[in-house]
């Protein structure tokens, strides 16, 4: 049987106080297995972004649970969330979130200098992912140097580096033109079925659903469909 790397249960967020609240999500269950490609799908305001910041340890629910790998979150103290985060998961943001001072080399290197490792170590580690990514050539450019694309790019090299448990990306293509879109989306194909990163990502674009084996939808804070395609396993090519 597959390893499961999210379990959601009965996950409640509800925003404001008791005169005015929002209700982001409403009893989500959801569980993901090792090897998936789930998109989060749904208009503005469904929770998908929501669901995938709890996911992340970013947000804590309102009430229900969240495992990561088989560890609650909810049991954690926020130091224990942020080394979990560190060494278990990956976060591409639509806003890519590169250090503007550090050069794309710097900023690969910047979560694997956070965990201990070792210079030379993860120097080597950051260019081999710069390279496998197609920007290996940019190595000492700062992000105000680099396209979105490319910034994109640099923020996966930096989010996988680590080997990570499960890479979480929200919005991953937004503001991407077509051509630099497919780039991506081949990256993070590739990074699923080479490499077996388990992947979720909130999106609202066909492009990026399209690629994903499960598509999960959201409307109103609720899961309204959960269908995997067809003929394709769950890891598999």
């Amino acid at each position: 049987m597959s390893d499961t790397v999210v379990e959601c249960r009965d996950v409640t967020r509800i925003y404001g106080d008791e005169a005015v609240s929002v209700h982001a999500l409403r009893g989500v269950d959801l569980t993901v297995v090792a090897g998936e490609f789930v998109s989060l799908s749904g208009p503005s305001g469904s929770g998908k972004s929501t669901l995938l910041n709890i996911i992340g340890g970013l947000d804590r629910p309102t009430s229900g649970s969240v495992a990561v790998g088989g560890v609650d979150l909810g049991s954690l103290s926020e130091n224990a969330l942020s080394d979990l985060r560190l060494y278990k998961m990956g976060f591409v943001f639509q806003a890519y979130n590169l250090i503007p001072v550090l050069s794309a080399l710097e900023n690969v290197e910047f979560i694997m200098q956070l965990q201990g490792v070792p210079p030379g170590e993860r120097r080597d580690r950051a260019r081999a992912m710069l390279s496998e990514l197609g920007i290996g050539d940019l190595l000492n450019r700062r992000p105000g140097e680099l396209s979105g694309g490319q910034q994109q790019r640099v923020a996966i090299a930096r989010a996988i580096v680590t080997n990570p448990v499960l890479l979480l990306a929200d919005e991953p293509s937004a503001n991407l033109d077509s051509a630099t879109t497919e780039a991506l989306l081949k990256t993070l194909r590739h990074l699923n079925e080479g490499h077996g990163v388990t992947v979720i990502t909130a999106t609202h674009d066909p492009m990026v659903m399209a690629i994903a084996r499960r598509q999960v939808k959201l409307r109103d804070g609720a899961i309204v469909e959960d269908s995997a395609r067809p003929g394709i396993a769950a890891g598999g090519a």
